[in-house]
């Protein structure tokens, strides 16, 4: 009895959708109106998650630059989201971190296995024998700590030495990208080249790590800190210092004890907060899910205004459909059709209305989103989760606004309606 009763509601629900599908598509301009709304709420939902998964995905790989259990030091957040003026007048007051702290922790940070020296100098030009390159190329002035600390490793050559740093020696590490650029013909490995006129030798090149934000990460040059800022200045240069625990089970203490040497070099008096930053992969992962969450919320409201707009119209378009078949409607009635059957036919065409926009709006939105990875060049992204629920509030958005027109049409006289012209 169960099973009959069932295949006999499958078969109506079969009939009531084919029945809810021809009515839509008779009306082929005034169903393609109606589900534009639904399409442009759904649209804005999935095209800003589809751009915020592929940014995510582009920024945490640009983030994990820093190498496992590294954590660094530095006066300014290394990701601002939601500063405000204080903010930033605060962090400018802050003192420089100099050389001589970074040697403080490296040589007082017991649970580090190694820490290094940074620092930002310039973007300039590059120039040998073979080429000249545009006034972009980053330059870094580091110690050997650095390099276990931001997971580079020789791809050819050897890396900076301690010797390299104490004797300020002019020799320079390459990035690939810009090794490969400049030396188009051979091994870079001890030739000669100007950073901005000033000549090194070249002593090894770095592994690739490709780009990001549809720039290159290997268009830089590192020399000894010592010779950096003996060259560019030490007064107004402000350091980061990179330091790797011994392992992870370390690693909360060695943030703790390196905190505790930057207080005391710094003379940061007890009770007031740190006047510098510590900064991790993960802290700067966890300041841009916060930030994209505000993001988030924000294109949930716009979208969910959308879509009450385009319910308010598919329960409208519905009402002038009942009031056409309402001679349609009697004859069904007449025949035998119950007010369900009625019902579940027109709620159907409301949900069929919802989904049509709605997966339109959805195939739209990730070609929109993923233009985005295509611009910075990284894998395309599809939010699943968000499609599934855009797709799910489309059929409650038809359920809602799609009951009142079928309730009112299951209710119709039966005699009224056939006499209806």
């Amino acid at each position: 009895m169960t099973d009959k009763r069932t295949t006999l509601l499958l078969a109506e629900l079969r009939e009531s959708f084919a029945m809810a599908m021809n009515a839509v598509t008779a009306h082929k301009l005034r169903s393609s109106l109606t589900l534009l709304g639904v399409l442009i709420g759904v649209f804005s939902i999935i095209v800003v998650m589809t751009a915020m998964r592929v940014l995510k995905r582009n920024v945490e790989t640009e983030l994990s630059g820093l190498g496992s259990q590294t954590f660094g030091i530095q006066r300014w957040p290394e990701v601002q989201f939601g500063s405000g003026p204080a903010d930033w007048e605060k962090f400018r007051r802050r003192k420089d971190i100099t050389l001589d702290q970074g040697r403080r922790v490296q040589e007082k940070a017991t649970l580090a296995s190694s820490v290094g020296i940074q620092g930002n100098f310039w973007g300039g030009e590059v120039e040998t024998r073979y080429k000249k390159t545009p006034p972009t190329v980053q330059l870094y002035g580091e110690t050997p700590g650095s390099f276990p600390a931001r997971n580079w490793v020789a791809a050819e050559g050897r890396l900076m030495t301690e010797a390299d740093v104490d004797n300020a020696r002019d020799v320079c590490v390459l990035g690939s990208g810009l090794a490969k650029t400049v030396f188009t013909f051979g091994s870079p490995l001890g030739q000669p080249l100007k950073l901005n006129g000033i000549n090194y030798a070249v002593i090894g090149v770095l592994g690739s790590k490709g780009g990001s934000l549809g720039g290159a990460q290997d268009n830089f040059a590192v020399i000894p800190i010592t010779t950096a800022l003996n060259r560019f200045g030490r007064r107004w240069q402000d350091l980061t210092i990179l330091v790797q625990a011994r392992d992870a089970a370390s690693y909360a203490d060695a943030v703790e004890q390196v905190r505790g040497i930057m207080r005391i070099a710094r003379k940061v008096p007890p009770g007031q907060e740190d006047d510098f930053e510590v900064f991790s992969n993960d802290s700067m992962i966890a300041q841009f899910n916060a930030f994209t969450i505000a993001v988030r919320i924000g294109v949930a409201v716009v979208s969910s205004i959308a879509l009450l707009a385009a319910g308010i119209g598919i329960m409208n378009i519905m009402l002038v459909s009942v009031t056409e078949r309402t001679r349609e409607i009697g004859i069904r009635r007449a025949i035998g059709a119950k007010k369900r059957n009625i019902m579940t036919q027109f709620i159907l065409e409301a949900i069929v209305l919802c989904e049509v926009g709605g997966v339109m709006g959805v195939g739209l939105g990730i070609l929109g989103g993923n233009s985005l990875a295509w611009f910075m060049k990284v894998p395309p992204a599809i939010p699943l989760d968000w499609i599934v629920l855009g797709l799910v509030i489309c059929s409650i958005v038809g359920v809602i606004f799609g009951t009142y027109p079928a309730w009112k049409a299951a209710n119709l006289d039966p005699i009224e309606s056939l006499r209806y012209e």
